[in-house]
């Protein structure tokens, strides 16, 4: 061995330095070449799935084409001949007085006229592959050579190994990338970051708060309506904290029975009940170090309720049917569309808990208080649609924006992106049928029944010229303001008359560039344009 180190040290130091065993083989051959009458050195990976030996290596000159890249099909009794010549770690010889056996014989590539030194090649998983040595004409390898081939196994067999896990690295990162693609196709959008239409205008104000919030680690409590939003919300607040990198994890309350609820927020120890087998973190280790997303945090009963509580005081839970005490340290984002002071005061929903989760409210307004936003919802919503639906990616129209912003939305911003993917398949690539998909003259008539206000602008079109969008508003606004004395916010004001959000008629005034001032009655006391001066 001390004889052949300065041949190792070169051949270690090239196999180390190459990632691809394909250069790190033309490198080392270049060597070896400098100490035996070498012609050619093959690298021949065992592959058990299709019982062959592939050539994955080979130089100096050679490359790895034709038949040197040919397989070797061997027969199961073959194979397990070779597999035992490679467990007892020989290196085999070809001369013109010594043949092979069959099961070796079958490992030289095609085409190698000279002497041939066989190695067996292992790795962390055993046996891997071969080590085939050809030299340049009959009788030229020696003892020695034979001894040269020996210290070689072993760099040799640590730049296949370390050329399978390139191989599955490449293979995992190419299924995840498959699987990203499909899941992106699946939620209809180009990217997986969540996007917030809207976070510069009609969502100006809540984005500020979710900015503000999220770099402290206090409770939040997410209020709004069903189909606002809310998760993306949570996952917003989790993004921008120093928790990003943990896990943020979603529990619909709501969907959990209450015969489940301890195991599934707590976990369960193995015996602990019937059908637990195993056991199983809840929702609160799971998510240790992150964030915890609690959806319908309302319909959770009260017994769970105070279980929860004492986690968000104490930091310590107990799975069902253990005895330890388990330290989580998990962030709690809580999200309702129901009144939760309401619930408090008629006793279904705890007051101590109420104090912890609402440290920090956000309430996400309804579609119908941000119609400013309508148009850059559909665009966004029209576009996934037409990802996820394998279509042309078509705009709504300004006839259809129009039809969008008349409509009152209930069911807010999952009811926007339901009609858009119902007018996307409606329309097959061809238009965008909003109308059809709203359910303007067909026999659902799901407009008709929902939206009295569309049902209203569209009978007034039939009997008038069609003014543009914003002259309507801005004559609909001034009219308002013109009846409240120019006052916007209160009992008595433009925006309740509206019933639209004060804010979002503010923006909506400096957007058309209406001053309310213009509507202060002139004969008003010094008092009453003191008040005003707040509007």
């Amino acid at each position: 061995m001390e004889q052949f180190r300065p041949i190792l040290l070169e051949v270690w130091q090239e196999a180390c330095r190459h990632i691809q065993i394909s250069q790190s083989t033309a490198s080392i051959a270049d060597i070896l070449a400098r100490h035996m009458p070498l012609a050619s050195v093959f690298v021949r990976r065992l592959d058990m799935t299709r019982s062959c030996l592939e050539t994955v290596a080979a130089g100096p000159n050679e490359a790895v084409d034709g038949q040197a890249h040919g397989h070797a099909k061997y027969s199961s009794g073959q194979m397990k001949r070779l597999l035992a010549w490679c467990r007892r770690g020989e290196v085999a010889i070809r001369s013109a007085d010594r043949p092979l056996p069959a099961a070796l014989a079958a490992a030289v590539p095609d085409g190698a006229t000279g002497d041939v030194l066989l190695g067996p090649l292992a790795g962390d998983e055993g046996s891997t592959g071969v080590l085939v040595l050809v030299s340049v004409g009959p009788g030229d390898f020696t003892p020695r050579h034979v001894e040269i081939a020996k210290v070689l196994l072993e760099p040799f067999s640590a730049a296949l190994d370390n050329d399978r896990r390139v191989r599955e690295m490449a293979a995992l990162r190419e299924a995840a990338e498959a699987d990203k693609r499909s899941l992106l196709t699946r939620l209809g959008r180009r990217q997986l970051v969540d996007v917030i239409v809207g976070s510069d205008s009609g969502l100006a104000s809540v984005m500020e708060r979710v900015d503000l919030v999220a770099r402290a680690d206090a409770p939040v409590l997410i209020l709004g309506e069903t189909g606002t939003g809310k998760e993306v919300i949570a996952r917003k607040i989790h993004a921008g904290s120093p928790r990003a990198a943990g896990p943020i994890m979603r529990v619909n309350c709501g969907a959990i029975p209450p015969e489940l609820i301890d195991s599934e927020l707590f976990g369960h120890e193995r015996g602990a009940f019937t059908g637990a087998t195993d056991m199983r973190k809840g929702w609160f280790e799971r998510a240790d170090g992150g964030t915890l997303f609690l959806d319908e945090i309302a319909d959770l009963p009260l017994a769970a309720q105070v279980r929860l509580l004492r986690i968000i005081q104490d930091g310590w839970l107990e799975r069902v049917g253990g005895e330890d005490q388990i330290r989580v340290d998990v962030r709690i984002v809580a999200a309702t569309n129901r009144d939760l002071a309401g619930l408090v005061s008629a006793g279904k929903f705890r007051e101590d808990l109420w104090y912890r989760i609402a440290v920090f409210p956000i309430r996400l307004p309804p579609v119908r208080e941000r119609r400013e936003d309508i148009p850059a919802l559909a665009r966004h919503f029209a576009e996934r649609a037409a990802i996820r639906l394998s279509l042309p990616v078509l705009m709504p129209s300004d006839d259809d924006i129009a039809l969008l912003q008349a409509y009152d939305w209930p069911g807010n911003v999952r009811e926007l992106a339901s009609v858009l993917d119902r007018a996307a398949i409606l329309g097959d690539g061809r238009q965008l049928e909003i109308a059809k998909a709203l359910g303007i003259g067909t026999a659902e008539g799901i407009v008709a029944v929902r939206a009295p206000a569309l049902r209203a602008a569209r009978e007034s079109a039939a009997a008038h010229p069609v003014l543009p969008l914003d002259e309507a508003m801005r004559r609909h606004i001034e009219a308002a303001l013109s009846m409240t004395d120019g006052r916007i916010e209160g009992a008595g004001g433009a925006a309740a008359a509206l019933e639209i959000n004060p804010h979002t008629l503010r923006a909506r005034m400096r957007k058309l560039g209406i001053v309310w001032q213009r509507f202060r009655k002139p004969a008003a006391t010094e008092g009453s344009r003191a008040e005003g001066d707040e509007r």
